[in-house]
């Protein structure tokens, strides 16, 4: 693959993600048609509506990088890829359909298995996130764009993460606890990773759960705002696996011992 140019590539999707947000409402606003698919999880025609915006995008911009997306079977059973588009045109489904405000608009790139750029669009919060690079993760509020830093409020003494939960189970307790977590708020979707980019929330703790396309963006965008990321055995989070399934999850700023 010839050398790709991942600031122009993101540069290049931003309005689409900003229109995207925006038909993401104005759909709600009319009314969603919703179904349940084979594995449980709601969809509506928002999600497919916006999956269909963004993927356009993509592939005028990386016609031959493949798109894997939560909501299509398109390169889902390709085996040992190591370049491709990770989408999750609408992350917290739930909160869309039931007119709450956390859920969010996603794409990650990964190369050589690992995540190299991202896009998150927060419609409702009227946050648009981005990165490209190492200190290279951005946020677009008010039309003004912010340079994010992980750890620009740290503080140690009041360590605050979230959690998808308001039932935090042992085994994520335990690391709470280690890790000398004084505060926890719940929040959904992969905001989460950008409120810890930001620097407003200090990490996030799950066990194996959801997919490599909830994650891929947030991660992106974390590590290059100076956040790291890994599972429980402090192991490096890679991108193409099986079925392309999580593992355990710890989210922290670098200044978390």
């Amino acid at each position: 693959m010839t050398e790709l140019n991942f600031k122009k590539i993101v540069e290049g999707l931003i309005d689409t993600f900003l229109h995207a947000g925006e038909v993401s409402l104005k759909l709600r606003e009319r009314g969603l048609t919703k179904k349940i698919k084979s594995d449980n999880t709601p969809v509506s025609n928002g999600d497919l509506e916006v999956n269909n915006i963004i993927t356009d995008k993509i592939k005028e911009i990386t016609p031959n990088i493949p798109i894997v997306s939560e909501e299509t079977s398109e390169n889902k059973s390709i085996k040992n890829l190591k370049d491709f588009w990770l989408i999750d045109p609408i992350d917290g489904t739930y909160d869309y359909i039931n007119n709450l405000e956390e859920f969010t608009i996603n794409a990650g790139l990964i190369i050589n298995n690992n995540p190299v750029a991202g896009l998150i669009n927060a419609p409702c919060k009227k946050r648009m996130f981005y990165s490209y690079g190492d200190n290279l993760a951005y946020e677009i509020k008010k039309g003004q764009i912010t340079k994010l830093n992980c750890s620009k409020n740290f503080n140690q003494n009041e360590i605050k993460f979230v959690s998808y939960s308001n039932k935090i189970k042992p085994e994520i307790e335990k690391i709470h606890k280690k890790l000398n977590v004084k505060k926890i708020v719940r929040m959904k979707s992969s905001l989460k990773f950008c409120v810890i980019a930001a620097g407003e929330y200090d990490g996030y703790v799950a066990e194996p759960r959801a997919c490599e396309w909830d994650i891929a963006a947030g991660h992106a965008i974390l590590k290059h705002s100076g956040g790291i990321i890994t599972d429980f055995e402090n192991n490096e989070i890679k991108y193409g696996k099986k079925d392309f399934k999580n593992p355990s999850l710890i989210l922290k700023s670098k200044n978390i011992l």
